[in-house]
C-alpha cells in the first residue's frame, strides 16, 4: 500500500489507516475474537497506521491493540490521544499533571516506553491556545514519554490556533465527501507548515456506505442512535453532523455517482486524493470492512467529472447543514 510521509514526525504511514473507536466502544458490541481478527486484517492488508484513544471502551481499544501487536515482526504506527479523561470536561483540567498521568495510562495499555503520537482528543477549544499546554507536551517529547504530538479538532478554527504552534506535529479533522470545509483553509495551512493530516469519520458513520435507509436502527449503544443531537459529545461526530434522513437521501445520489464500484471504497478515495492529507482512518468493526477499507488504496482516482458530480451533490444538498458550523 502507498505509504505518505507523516509531517514531520519521520514516519511513513499507508493512506489508508485503521481507526479503533469501533473496538473500544459506542459502536455496538464488538467482541475480543472479532477486535483481534479485524486488527489482523487490516495490517495484512498493509495498514501500518492505528488510531485509538484512551477513551475508546475506557482503554480496551489500546489494550486489544497491544495484545494484537504481540506476535508482530514489525509495530505499526500507533496514534492515541488524550484529554478526554478530563473530569469536569473543562480547559482548567489540562494540566500537566492530569496530561501526563494519561499519557503514561496509555503507554502502559499499549505496552510502551515511548508513544509515537499524542494527539489533545477534541479538548475545549481554549486548549488550543493554551501555550502551558504545548510546553508540558514538549517536555514528554524531551523526556522521551512520547515521540510527537498533534491535536484532533472539531472545527478548522481550532486547527488553525493549533497550526500556531510549531511543535504541533499532526491535525485529525472529519473529512468527507459530506464535509469539505477542510479543503479551504485548513489543509493548506496543514502543508505549508508540513504538518502531517489524518481524516476521520471518512464514511459519515456509515452514511457513505449507502447501506441505511430512513428506518434503519441501531443499537442502544452505538452513538448513531444516542447522539444524534450531539446528547453525549459533538453531534459533528456523528453522521458527520449531516441530519440522519438528509444524509440518506444524499447517500442514494453518491451511490448513483459510484457506479458499480463500492461506495466505501469510493468514499475513502475521494479523501485520499485530497491535497494535503497523509491517511484516512476509517474504523471497521468485522474483517470484510478490514479489507475493503484497505482495497481503496488501489482504486483509481476520480475523474474531474465525477468529483464536480461530488461537489455539486455537497452544495445542493449538504453545505447548508455543515459548512459553517465546522
Amino acid at each position: 500500500m502507498e505509504q505518505r510521509p507523516l509531517g514531520r514526525t519521520g514516519a511513513d504511514v499507508s493512506v489508508v489507516g485503521l481507526g479503533t473507536w469501533q473496538l473500544g466502544g459506542d459502536w455496538g458490541d464488538v467482541d475480543d475474537d472479532t477486535a483481534a481478527d479485524v486488527l489482523d486484517a487490516a495490517l495484512d492488508a498493509g495498514v501500518t497506521l492505528l488510531d485509538t484513544a484512551d477513551v475508546y471502551g475506557d482503554g480496551r481499544s489500546e489494550e486489544r491493540i497491544r495484545k494484537a501487536l504481540v506476535a508482530r515482526a514489525e509495530r505499526p504506527f500507533v496514534a492515541t490521544k488524550a484529554g478526554r479523561r478530563a473530569d469536569p470536561f473543562e480547559a482548567a483540567q489540562y494540566t500537566p499533571e492530569n496530561l501526563r498521568a494519561w499519557i503514561d495510562r496509555s503507554r502502559r495499555n499499549l505496552g510502551v516506553d515511548t508513544l509515537d503520537l499524542v494527539q489533545l482528543h477534541c479538548p475545549p477549544t481554549a486548549v488550543y491556545s493554551d501555550q502551558r499546554v504545548y510546553d508540558a507536551l514538549d517536555s514528554f517529547v524531551e523526556d522521551d514519554a512520547i515521540a510527537a504530538y498533534g491535536v484532533s479538532v472539531e472545527t478548522v478554527a481550532e486547527g488553525l490556533t493549533a497550526l500556531e504552534h510549531p511543535g504541533v506535529q499532526t491535525i485529525q479533522v472529519i473529512l468527507n465527501v459530506f464535509r469539505r470545509k477542510p479543503l479551504e483553509e485548513l489543509l493548506p495551512a496543514a502543508a505549508k507548515a508540513q504538518v502531517g493530516v489524518l481524516a476521520r469519520v471518512p464514511l459519515a458513520s456509515g452514511l457513505l456506505t449507502g447501506k441505511f435507509s430512513e428506518s434503519t436502527t441501531f443499537a442502544a449503544d452505538d452513538h448513531r442512535n444516542f447522539n444524534r443531537n450531539g446528547e453525549a459529545f459533538d453531534v459533528g461526530e456523528t453522521f458527520a453532523g449531516v441530519p440522519y434522513e438528509v444524509g440518506v437521501q444524499a447517500a442514494r445520489e453518491f451511490v448513483e455517482i459510484c457506479g458499480d464500484r463500492k461506495p466505501a471504497a469510493v468514499a475513502l478515495r475521494w479523501v485520499i486524493q485530497q491535497p494535503g492529507v497523509t491517511a484516512v482512518i476509517p474504523g471497521a468493526s468485522s474483517v470484510a470492512q478490514a479489507r475493503g477499507n484497505a482495497e481503496a488504496a488501489e482504486l483509481p482516482a476520480l475523474t474531474d467529472s465525477e468529483l464536480a458530480d461530488l461537489e455539486r451533490l455537497y452544495d445542493e444538498r449538504i453545505r447548508a447543514h455543515v459548512h459553517d458550523r465546522w
